[in-house]
């Protein structure tokens, strides 16, 4: 598939029929799969050298696990993963770790991803020990210098993170990510642990960091108002799957799909003339179990405009022209018995 956006127009990384699944088991001694759940069901799309793609949904959708999918911290149940033209699904061992140089992550929780036993020092510089960069003073140096570069005292090597606010480990987080000089960072919601007065000087740190390191991120958040402000396209995740795939700017101005319009309806305008005017889309029931997804369209059990082929068949993930992917029955045509069906429950 062809992407429009603000990157290079190298395709850095490709992801084709991505699956995780995990599976349900029962028993205690002689454990028995009962049945998966699909986190992950099936993902198309590209990330292009230099950009930043968004991915949101709401919690428990798949995206985190997406990410960790893609750098092989999962080992998918099917589906490709290229990073260039480099299958990752097909590595392990020694050329995996070597590969894996060249993508790194952030994590979500800067209290639970650093380890409270070693010095600031060692987190960041143990990258460099494992693959063998730099050692001794060489390395020293090199930490310091990745401290000061994400706007740390480069002398505070030998304290530890209980000694740090929220934000100062995140940025500790970051020069642990960027110690191998990685082309592409899976950001998995590296603010919303985080207080609102310190989030926008992590966003911002990160958009300085790729300008001046020509980085490529997958940004996960669920803030639609962050996903904006930091991302040249953005997926829209709904159980598993990828509902729609744009420009930042063509999704804001005219989405398709109406879980995403769902979604847009509900970030606040500061405007309120504007807000005053506006229509909330308010969806009613739960997220289905994604160990038992809704036949058809995952999202047809919630969807305000639901027709009877989205109970029954699902929509194909395409361009719906300008490189605007959606999965929606309403930029398809119809099968014509389930159009038949349609007729009838209009008339009534």
């Amino acid at each position: 598939m062809t992407d429009n956006n603000n990157g290079s127009g190298e395709t850095l990384v490709r992801v084709d029929g991505l699956k995780m699944y995990f599976p349900i088991t029962s028993g205690v001694v002689f454990q028995k799969v009962k049945g998966h759940i699909k986190a992950v069901d099936g993902l198309n799309f590209s990330v292009q050298r230099g950009e930043t793609l968004g991915l949101v949904g709401e919690s428990g959708c798949g995206k985190s696990t997406t990410g960790r999918a893609i750098l092989q911290l999962y080992r998918p149940t099917a589906g490709k993963v290229y990073f260039e033209d480099i299958d990752l699904t097909l590595m392990k061992g020694e050329d995996l770790r070597q590969q894996r140089r060249r993508m790194q992550m952030i994590f979500q929780d800067p209290y639970a991803s650093l380890n409270p036993r070693m010095t600031v020092g060692s987190i960041v510089g143990e990258p460099l020990e494992v693959h063998n960069i730099a050692k001794g003073p060489e390395r020293r140096e090199r930490v310091q210098e990745l401290l000061k570069v994400v706007g740390l005292n480069p002398y505070f090597i030998n304290r530890y993170p209980h000694e740090f606010s929220g934000g100062q480990r995140q940025r500790i987080g970051v020069a642990r990510a960027l110690a191998v000089n990685p082309e592409f960072i899976v950001c998995d919601e590296p603010i919303s642990a985080l207080d609102v007065s310190i989030q926008a000087q992590v966003i911002n740190l990160l958009e300085d960091l790729q300008a001046q390191f020509g980085l490529t991120y997958l940004f996960i958040a669920h803030d639609l108002s962050v996903v904006r402000h930091i991302s040249d396209r953005i997926a829209v995740m709904y159980l598993g799957k990828i509902v729609e795939l744009t420009d930042r700017k063509e999704l804001y101005d005219t989405p398709m799909h109406p879980y995403t319009q769902a979604l847009l309806s509900a970030v606040p305008i500061p405007d309120p003339r504007i807000e005053s005017q506006r229509k909330r889309i308010i969806l009613e029931g739960d997220v289905p179990s994604p160990a038992n997804p809704p036949k058809g369209c995952n999202f047809s059990t919630r969807c305000p405009r639901v027709m009877a082929v989205c109970k029954e068949e699902e929509p194909e993930f395409r361009d719906a022209g300008g490189g605007h992917f959606v999965a929606c029955w309403l930029y398809e045509t119809v099968p014509s018995q389930y159009a038949a069906q349609e007729q009838v429950a209009v008339a009534n």
